[in-house]
């Protein structure tokens, strides 16, 4: 006697070898023997041989129409006995034979939509309207597969389907696995032996190399667009007190939202006050105001070579910039210096008009302000009478090398940052989004340069000075701290004034730049909290101590910042590859620095090159230039010469500042897509990108 029965979803049969009340013990075609609870023996049977029976019941099941099955099935809870009697029987008082039996079993196990399971072997027939909705479904699935054929063959022979198109990036990053676009590129994928992205790439799906990068970034961080809404910035209310200096900016032609200026009055009694000036858009724009929404939504400005996504509308950021020509808002601290030993003596905060007599542009005035303009004052006493800004800016430069002085004490090393800046400038007079064909140049500029340093020394003061007196008025503000110089330390932002080892100050709370970064506008709102309502401060602050908004905010920021600087990263590498290319570059000289990885000489690249492997770090090599893929931003070398016979032990002892950050920054963007993870099914793409 042999018994068919269900396991798993999966129909067996075999040789029953003892049967009690409730189990049977069975042998299968394979030798193997299972014990099967008695219940669960569905159709018991002399003849034919089970592989038999299973061979026709499943070839005579082909034969059965749904459709007809549905109709003669009982209204009533049936057996797949009384079905099959009633669909192959021509009398209605003898069953069907075995085989037909099995059939009936396979056909309505098979069909859930035409017929429901009520139990081991029994079942009840889908109401009219549920068949009904279920057999549209099952067409229109029918419909979804037929289309994702065809839009696979489409991308295999070249041609991309506009609905794939328009799902590109969503397909490539952040994939609907159920979607068909999604499907069809993965089908037409494994079907070519491709990539994706190169499938896509080559069935035009990407317009250009610079499009793809900048659709990326924006579908990963601006989804909505980068259009604001109308906004109007409202003007500051209160009536603030005009300030007895003449302030100035000092910032590169391009920069449109001028958050600083500087002021010095004094010099030669003594006695000198410096004045750190910050544009206030926070005495206007309020927390919660449309605004201030539009600026936690963006966090930061977006910078890039020939273009700048802000924070803030133009009409906002030129209502509160420090436009020259103008009194305008600020908060001010002023710093009172002795002007023999720089010491400082004494600092004050205040909400003030601030007259901004000029703003300085240190690409137009780096090569009159340099190292040599300052050691000639320093020599002289003064420098030339005749040079505008000259007096202020020598006295500046003076005390910001004492600053930093002082904070490499604190550090206990000095800061070391070897490599210099580079300025990326595009043929691109109409200032419009670039189209990344543009004639690019890049130009060299030391880093530190003088106007560089007072700036920043002024800059880490304001920062630090205020951190400090947010934390003496008990009012939570948004730090940068940094536990120590040890390898793996990382810069971290919280709400403590916690010491920043890297700057060498005891606290350090972003509160300079409130139109390019959200996190000082929060800090200025603070700040203002501390100069209008003194030791109350933290009962007025907007936010208050262990307020969860702040950890928000801090969240946020963090988040949009790295992937900020993690595109203009890329988009310069990108526009340094095309300097390469439009200029027929094909050989450079590099250092050798980490692993098989070089530095270019003379502009912003690190590549690896075949060859460096084992170097010295600070090994200076010439290295050909193998291919440059625009899309994934890669290209590789071959060392060809060995351009030093010594290393300079010291310099190569050197480890720059920013060497742990900038590496990885530098690289190539990678952009991976791994099929031998994708099932049968189509479900997965894996897309990976740094």
């Amino acid at each position: 006697m042999f018994v068919l029965f269900e396991e798993a979803g999966k129909f067996l049969a075999g040789r029953i070898l003892s049967e009690a009340d409730s189990s049977l013990q069975v042998e299968l075609d394979s030798g193997k023997r299972v014990k099967l609870k008695a219940a669960n023996a569905l159709l018991k049977f002399e003849k034919p041989a089970p592989a038999e029976l299973i061979a026709a019941g499943q070839k005579i099941s082909e034969e059965i129409e749904l459709d007809l099955a549905w109709e003669f099935a009982s209204e009533e809870e049936f057996s797949f006995a009384d079905l099959a009697r009633d669909y192959f029987s021509a009398d209605p008082s003898k069953p069907a034979s075995t085989e037909q039996q099995a059939a009936a079993l396979f056909r309505l196990f098979e069909a859930p939509h035409y017929f429901r399971r009520a139990g081991k072997g029994r079942f009840r027939k889908a109401p009219a309207e549920i068949l009904q909705q279920a057999l549209v479904a099952i067409e229109k699935k029918k419909q979804v597969i037929a289309q994702i054929t065809a839009w696979a063959e489409e991308l295999a022979q070249g041609s991309c389907p506009a609905p794939v198109r328009e799902q590109l990036y969503k397909i490539l990053f952040k994939p609907d696995k159920n979607s068909p676009e999604y499907k069809a590129v993965v089908e037409a994928s494994r079907a070519a032996h491709k990539a994706p992205l190169d499938l896509l790439q080559q069935a035009g799906a990407i317009a250009s190399p610079y499009q793809f990068h900048w659709k990326r970034f924006l579908f990963e961080n601006f989804p909505k667009g980068t259009a604001f809404p109308a906004v109007q910035a409202p003007p500051v209310k209160n009536e603030l007190p005009l300030a007895a200096v003449q302030a100035f900016s000092i910032d590169d032609s391009s920069t449109t939202e001028i958050d600083d200026a500087l002021s010095v009055q004094g010099i030669g009694s003594g006695t000198v006050t410096l004045g750190i000036h910050i544009a206030a858009p926070g005495l206007a724009v309020l927390p919660g105001s449309p605004i201030d929404l539009l600026g936690r939504a963006r966090l930061s400005t977006v910078y890039m070579p020939g273009y700048k996504l802000t924070m803030l509308p133009d009409a906002v950021v030129q209502s509160y910039t420090l436009q020259e020509g103008r009194n305008c808002p600020a908060l001010s601290l002023y710093v009172t210096v002795d002007e023999t030993t720089l010491a400082i003596t004494a600092t004050a905060t205040r909400l003030e008009q601030v007259p901004i007599a000029a703003n300085l542009r240190h690409d137009k005035l780096d090569a009159v302000f340099n190292e040599a303009f300052f050691e000639a004052a320093a020599e002289t006493g003064a420098p030339p009478a005749d040079v505008a800004w000259g007096i202020e800016l020598s006295f500046l430069h003076r005390l910001a090398r004492h600053l930093k002085a002082q904070r490499e004490v604190v550090r206990g090393k000095p800061e070391n940052f070897n490599r210099p800046d580079y300025n990326f400038s595009l043929d691109n007079p109409s200032g419009q989004e670039p189209e990344g064909k543009e004639k690019v140049s890049i130009s060299i500029r030391k880093r530190g340069a003088p106007l560089d340093l007072i700036v920043a020394e002024a800059m880490i003061l304001a920062n630090s000075t205020w951190g400090e007196w947010l934390a003496e008025h008990g009012v939570p503000g948004i730090y940068r701290s940094q536990a120590s110089l040890a390898p793996g330390v990382k810069v971290r932002m919280g709400t403590k004034a916690l010491p920043h080892a890297g700057i060498g100050v005891k606290s350090y709370a972003w509160a300079t730049s409130p139109l390019r970064r959200y996190t000082d506008l929060v800090n200025q709102w603070q700040i203002i909290a501390c100069v209008t309502h003194g030791r109350t401060a933290a009962l007025a602050a907007p936010f208050k101590p262990k307020d969860a908004e702040l950890f928000s905010i801090i969240s946020g920021f963090d988040g949009a910042y790295s992937a900020y600087n993690g595109f203009q990263a890329g988009i310069e590498r990108y526009w340094t590859l095309k300097y390469l290319l439009q200029n027929g570059i094909t050989e450079l000289t590099a250092t050798a620095f980490k692993d098989n990885l070089v530095r270019a000489d003379d502009l912003p690249l690190v590549l690896p090159a075949l060859g460096a492997q084992g170097l010295p770090r600070g090994a200076k090599v010439r290295i050909r230039l193998g291919e440059i893929d625009e899309i994934t931003l890669d290209v590789s070398g071959t060392v060809v010469e060995r351009l030093d016979l010594v290393v300079d032990e010291a310099a190569a002892g050197q480890v720059d500042e920013d060497d742990n950050e900038s590496e990885i920054a530098a690289g190539p963007i990678s952009i991976a897509v791994d099929l031998s993870d994708v099932s049968d099914d189509t479900s997965a793409v894996a897309p990976a990108a740094s």
